[in-house]
């Protein structure tokens, strides 16, 4: 799919855009602070926890790539959520430097020959650092996915605003659903998982990324899986199998759902997405709200079709979330991430 690149400029600090690599000031502990960045970036959600993420280091520029080792090709052959997930790992990775008091220039698919390659951040300079932004940092560290029940709280306006901000100021939209369209995205997600069920390249394809089978330092683990099938309208994830966390009591009656969505569907438009679902959901986070996507109906061309419909033409749908109050007295278990060896290379430890 031909892409444009996106050149837009913006300093994560409060910077200015136009320095040069010389301002950055860089000194010998820069490779420890990329690679501090990249273990936060590597802590944002992606589809089944692929991670589907590659880094390189060199000098003042962090490149960011999509590693198709680590995609999903019959549940996402397009990349669609691959390229939505390395999104999320590059807003993470532009609140980490912000935290570090770093300025960057971000490009979006900077070489439109290889699509792989998703973004650069250029170190630009210093700025102060705020504590907003330390916090931010802090917050990813405390993000996770609860695949339970929420609570009966439901999300007042103004926690929903300010997600909705969020979302909004990183170039994508939130649109939340009424009770009734609830009840057409149930349908769409019953829809989606029993079209995938029949398919026995998909079922190998998930049991590869959840439970005992998956990859170290990735996939969904057994204690992040319902021991039993969770009494929601909208149906969580089936992953073939119960696991082992607590599934409760609650329904989901008081729970938001939203479709994240944009004008476009093409690559820049994922990345993008996945940037406003990071901002969002560290924003949720901070408001102790939960955050569950759910990516079903976005995996099959009908059922996403059905989105767009659910959107009144606004426009494509990227992912559909809920929200939510989770159970304060029960967290749910972090999953694991790979170690950062595992996805960054330098080119000055290569030169070496």
């Amino acid at each position: 799919m031909p892409t444009q690149p996106d050149t837009h400029a913006l300093s994560t600090a409060g910077g200015t855009a136009g320095a040069t690599h010389d301002d950055a000031d860089l000194d010998d502990a820069d490779l420890d602070a990329a690679r501090a960045t990249i273990e936060l970036a590597g802590r944002a959600p992606s589809v089944h926890n692929s991670q589907p993420w590659r880094w390189r280091i060199d000098g003042p520029v962090l490149d960011l790539y999509a590693d198709h080792s680590r995609t999903l090709p019959i549940s996402d052959p397009d990349s669609r959520l691959a390229i939505l997930s390395c999104g999320a790992a590059l807003h993470h990775a532009r609140v980490a430097l912000a935290a570090q008091g770093r300025t960057v220039d971000v490009a979006r698919l900077p070489v439109p020959a290889d699509p792989d390659h998703l973004a650069r951040l250029t170190v630009t300079g210093r700025a102060p650092v705020t504590p907003a932004a330390v916090r931010l940092a802090q917050t990813i560290r405390l993000r996770h996915t609860d695949r339970r029940p929420t609570i009966g709280t439901p999300v007042d306006a103004g926690r929903l605003s300010e997600i909705v901000d969020a979302v909004t100021a990183e170039g994508t939209r939130l649109h939340a659903l009424t009770p009734d369209s609830v009840l057409d995205l149930a349908a769409s997600v019953s829809r989606a998982q029993l079209v995938e069920a029949a398919e026995e390249a998909w079922r190998a394809e998930l049991t590869q990324w959840s439970g005992g089978t998956r990859p170290g330092g990735a996939g969904v683990p057994d204690d992040a899986i319902p021991a039993a099938p969770t009494r929601t309208t909208v149906p969580g994830r089936d992953f073939g199998h119960a696991g082992t966390l607590p599934a409760g009591t609650d329904h989901d009656r008081a729970a938001t759902f939203a479709i994240l969505y944009g004008e476009q569907d093409t690559p820049l438009d994922w990345l993008r997405a996945g940037e406003a679902l990071s901002a969002g959901w560290l924003v949720a986070t901070e408001l102790g709200v939960s955050v569950l996507p759910m990516s079903a109906a976005v995996e099959v061309p009908a059922t996403r079709a059905a989105l767009r419909r659910l959107l009144s033409g606004l426009g494509e749908p990227y992912l559909v979330l809920r929200l939510g109050i989770a159970d304060p007295d029960r967290p749910a278990p972090a999953t694991p991430r790979l170690q950062v060896e595992r996805i960054l290379r330098s080119a000055q430890l290569s030169a070496e």
